[in-house]
């Protein structure tokens, strides 16, 4: 009984990890992965800007429900640019109906555009983001139009906003 009882505790004692210094190295990484964008704020001043589908996209790398953007609507030539810093990240020449309920385009403005692995949902996608403010946009997928670049970024609408050339 007593052995059980040492052994129950080792166990116990063993399996317990502390986390603080990995919440510390998590936090790290934030901070520097926030300091190389050229666009920095706080999160009160997101709030204040962006309204509350724009914030939970863009800070909180939320999903709009497909179909509700006005953007797939939106016809005109122009650009489509970062809801919360302004930088352009998609010509509307690059601008296809993919019938998924997200805006979709088969190209980006190089170098507005960054790129990282997300497994939010359990496998693998390659996450945008604004390379400027580090605003989430969405996703890019390999089913896009076989006679350009065979990309599909799609990208949520409350993401961007449009700008219709002159």
């Amino acid at each position: 009984m007593f052995k059980k009882v040492i052994v129950g505790i080792v166990l116990i004692i063993s399996g317990c990890k502390g986390v603080s210094q990995d919440k510390q190295i998590v936090m790290d990484e934030s901070i520097e992965e926030q300091e190389s964008y050229k666009v920095i704020k706080t999160d009160a001043e997101w709030r204040k800007q962006l309204n509350d589908m724009q914030y939970y996209v863009l800070r909180q790398s939320g999903t709009e429900r497909a179909f509700s953007s006005d953007l797939l609507k939106i016809k005109e030539k122009g650009t489509y640019s970062c809801a919360g810093c302004g930088t352009p990240l998609f010509k509307s020449k690059d601008k296809f109906d993919s019938g998924t309920g997200w805006p979709s385009f088969d190209q980006e403005i190089k170098g507005n555009v960054a790129f990282d692995v997300d497994y939010n949902i359990g496998y693998e996608r390659t996450e945008e983001h604004c390379a400027v403010c580090g605003g989430h946009l969405g996703h890019v997928f390999n089913d896009g139009p076989k006679t350009t670049t065979g990309k599909r970024h799609c990208i949520n609408g409350a993401a961007l906003v449009f700008v219709a050339d002159k």
